[in-house]
Parts: structure tokens; sequence; C-alpha cells
């Protein structure tokens, strides 16, 4: 097997230090009930962190009741959402892991939502992505100039709330065709006033509403779609004005992804093989001066490995390998590292046992 030279290394964000470089990208679980996290998300987050991810980002959390994705989605619009966070957060601390949150509005990709909004009255017309076909898209309202600063002000008041909770970092959902998404396409924001003349003002709003009320060291992550996958979306070059942008407003780190605005089109998307959107995080990373976070069929720990040897970008997100083994990074670990070098992060429990089985091998 081949030694693994960065995935174990330790990596410093601003006053974030993680052990290695390995991160959970946030994918939902439809497991709340009133948005609120209980023992499925417990065990879920935490085995993660018993498995020994640096840093695990919870899953999609939204910042009104007409954001969630679905109704069976997580908040923290209220306190009692805020406060059944916090034994996660403790259980994640307690094996040395790090622990951030998505904070977002899905928008025009709301179900079972009777107030479903948007930046402009086009409806959604991918696939429906949660439900079990119970709910359909809504064409959207068009939010107005006071609705967006509400939605502003919510956005700072969810950061708070996970500020107070304990969270490490606060990554902004940017992607996937939810709000912000809707906001800085130019295919989904058809607006003539100044969220329409400026694509990005939103995003910028929120970006400074959330960071005017952050610790200075604690790191703000925005994910985006550096190219849309469907007709007419975007490209890789006007992602990376995406990039650009949020980073000079603030943005501390850029989570780099694909897609999720509508049907896939066959002209422009990528071929879905191991590591197909790498080329859009280094395209990212070659442009902006911050961190950047790969994310896309990357479980094989040496394409990762090799993803952070090339430079390409600074940490790997592992989502469906993470869902298959929660201690995918342990057993990487046992499976490359030379004969007598010591597997890291184990946890007390277990290192006892798994230092007499590898006494046998």
């Amino acid at each position: 097997m081949t030694k693994l030279y960065s995935l174990n290394t330790p990596y410093q964000i601003k006053g974030l230090s993680l052990k290695n470089r390995v991160v959970m990208p946030p994918m939902c679980q439809y497991q709340a009930q009133n948005g609120i996290a209980n023992q499925w998300h417990h065990i879920h987050y935490a085995s993660r962190a018993v498995g020994g991810v640096g840093l695990i980002i919870v899953e999609m959390t939204s910042v009104a009741e007409n954001g969630r994705i679905s109704p069976y989605c997580l908040g923290l619009w209220n306190d009692a959402q805020r406060d059944a966070f916090k034994p996660i957060i403790d259980a994640v601390h307690a094996q040395d892991a790090k622990i951030a949150i998505q904070i977002a509005h899905s928008g025009r990709k709301a179900l079972g939502e009777k107030n479903v909004v948007s930046s402009s009255p086009i409806i959604y017309d991918g696939s429906v992505d949660a439900g079990e076909g119970k709910w359909e898209y809504k064409t959207p309202k068009e939010l107005t100039k006071s609705e967006i600063l509400d939605l502003v002000q919510a956005f700072q008041n969810t950061a708070k709330r996970a500020i107070e909770a304990g969270f490490d970092a606060i990554e902004l959902h940017g992607a996937h065709g939810y709000l912000i998404h809707q906001f800085h396409s130019p295919k989904m924001n058809l607006r003539t006033d100044e969220y329409g003349q400026d694509k990005f003002l939103f995003g910028k709003q929120i970006i400074k509403a959330v960071k005017d009320i952050m610790p200075a060291e604690m790191p703000l992550i925005i994910r985006i779609s550096a190219q849309e996958f469907s007709k007419n979306g975007y490209d890789v070059t006007y992602g990376c004005k995406i990039a650009k942008e949020y980073v000079d407003a603030g943005i501390d780190v850029i989570h780099v992804s694909g897609g999720g605005d509508g049907p896939l089109d066959n002209n422009h998307r990528p071929s879905f093989h191991a590591g197909y959107q790498v080329y859009l995080a280094k395209a990212v990373k070659q442009t902006v001066n911050v961190p950047v976070i790969a994310v896309g069929k990357l479980e094989d720990p040496e394409l990762a490995d090799y993803v952070l040897n090339s430079g390409d970008a600074d940490l790997v997100a592992i989502g469906r390998g993470l869902l298959k083994d929660p201690y995918w990074v342990l057993n990487t670990q046992y499976k490359h590292n030379p004969p007598n070098e010591a597997i890291q992060f184990v946890p007390k429990a277990y290192q006892t046992s798994l230092s007499l089985e590898l006494n046998k091998k």
C-alpha cells in the first residue's frame, strides 16, 4: 500500500487547529422534528469524531422555518434548537475533533412549505430531493427588499446561536441551488433592482452580518457550486468570480462543490468519476488566497492524499466514504501505514486492543 503523506497532518485556519485534513461535509439526514437535533444526530456525528475526523460540518441547518429543505431538516432559529446541539458538540470535542455548522435557507427548493421564496419567481425543475413523493416544488414568491434584509438578520441570529452553542466554525451554504446560490446565479436571479445588478450583494450582506458577531479567530466558510451542471448554467470562470467576491467580503475558507441548479445537461457537466470536482477546487485555489476544501468521490485515501500533495486543495471532504465507514480515518492508516508506524487519533478506549492487534501483524 502507498504511504499517505498529507492526509493525517495537522492544519491551522485562523484560530481553528485541526488534527488532520479530513472533513466530514454536510449531508442531510432528514431526521429532525421541529428543526431540533436528536439522538440520531448525536450518534451520527459523535461516531465520526470517534473515528478520527478532523472537522465535522453539521448538515444544512435553516435560519428560518420556511428555509428547510424538508420539514424533517434541522433549524437554528430558536433557543431550543440551539440547546439541542450542545451535547453533540461536547461529544465531538471529547474526541479532540472540531465541529462546524452549515447554515442556510433553501429558497425555492423548500419542500412541504407553503411560503416558498426566492430571488425570482422561477420554479425549480430538478428532481425532488426528499419526501418520497409526498411533496412537489412550488413557484416561489419573489422576495421584497425588506424581506431580504429580514433574512440577512436571520442569518446573523442563527450564527449568534451557533456561537453560543459552542461550534468551532460556521459554513454558509452558497451552493447546490439554495437561496444564496439563487441570488448569485444569473439564470436564477432575474431581478432589476440592486440585488439583480449586483448578484453577489445578498451573499455579501450575509457575510458582513455574520462576521460582525463572530469572534475574530473563528473561520467563516462558504460552500459554492463553482460550476452549474444544468442547461445555461455558469462555468468555472464565473465560479471563480463567486469565490473572489466572497473572499473579498470576508470569507476565510471556500468549500468547492458544483451543480444542484437543475437537471443535468450532458454538455455542461463533468463525468462523475473519482475526484470529479477536483478541477473546480484547483481553479478556485488558483484564484483566491484562502484555504480550499475539495469534495466529490474522494473516498480512495490515495486519491485524497494526492489531491493534498499536489496542492489542488488544502482539505478534503469525505462524504459517502464516512457514511459507509465511520472509522474511515483510522482504517486508512491501518491499511496504509508502514509497519510499526503508530495509528493516530485512536480513542483511548480502543488503544490497548488495537495495539495488540497491530503487534500481531
